[in-house]
């Protein structure tokens, strides 16, 4: 689903930026290593920082990225235009990547599935896209911040079906994918790691 006006002021601008350079990609970097080349897809770019995080931190060749919001898919073209052909973006949904099976050797998912409410599609999706092999980052938010009374006045997120950080694992498990890492901050707030397994 599209930001409110809150949500979308949030996520554009420089703290919330920081955040995700300083703190969460950090984590995640720890957690599932870094790419050493390949290429990554992104749910959910936004404005295109995750973006340049995959190329500069974790060490993607290339990146596919993709917003369902076209005001978010213009921002980011803009900031990742000096990358050239190392980046496609496109206005798209993770319930239908448009993109064949077996194609990226990771996704990055910045806070992105607890927006959709058939979450488990997108995970489906996700396996779908990657190669065997190849891994999910995840940081997401939690059920626990999602249905606060404060989180509800000021934004909103489907409330059905929610998911905890074990219900979390439990969808990825259920998609095909092999968690390996997941840490959690107040139960609000949760960092995943995952494999498609390699082809036998």
């Amino acid at each position: 689903m599209l930001l409110n006006r809150v949500e979308y002021a949030l996520m554009n601008n420089p703290i919330r930026a920081a955040i995700q350079r300083h703190f969460e990609a950090r984590r995640l970097l720890r957690m599932g290593g870094p790419m050493r080349g390949g290429r990554a897809l992104e749910l959910g770019c936004g404005r295109g920082v995750g973006t340049q995080l995959i190329l500069e931190r974790f060490g993607a060749d290339s990146v596919d990225a993709f917003d369902l919001d076209p005001r978010m898919v213009a921002l980011a073209r803009e900031r990742l235009a000096p990358h050239g052909s190392r980046v496609r973006v496109w206005v798209g949904d993770a319930n239908a990547i448009s993109a064949p099976d077996d194609r990226y050797d990771a996704v990055f998912d910045f806070g992105i599935i607890h927006h959709i409410p058939n979450w488990r599609r997108a995970l489906a999706e996700v396996h779908r896209v990657l190669k065997p092999g190849g891994q999910l980052y995840s940081e997401e938010v939690l059920r626990p911040f999602i249905v606060h009374p404060i989180t509800r006045r000021l934004l909103e997120h489907p409330l059905e079906d929610r998911f905890d950080s074990a219900g979390f694992l439990a969808g990825i498990e259920a998609s095909g994918l092999e968690p390996f890492a997941s840490q959690e901050l107040w139960g609000a707030f949760g960092w995943f790691t995952a494999r498609k397994p390699a082809a036998t």
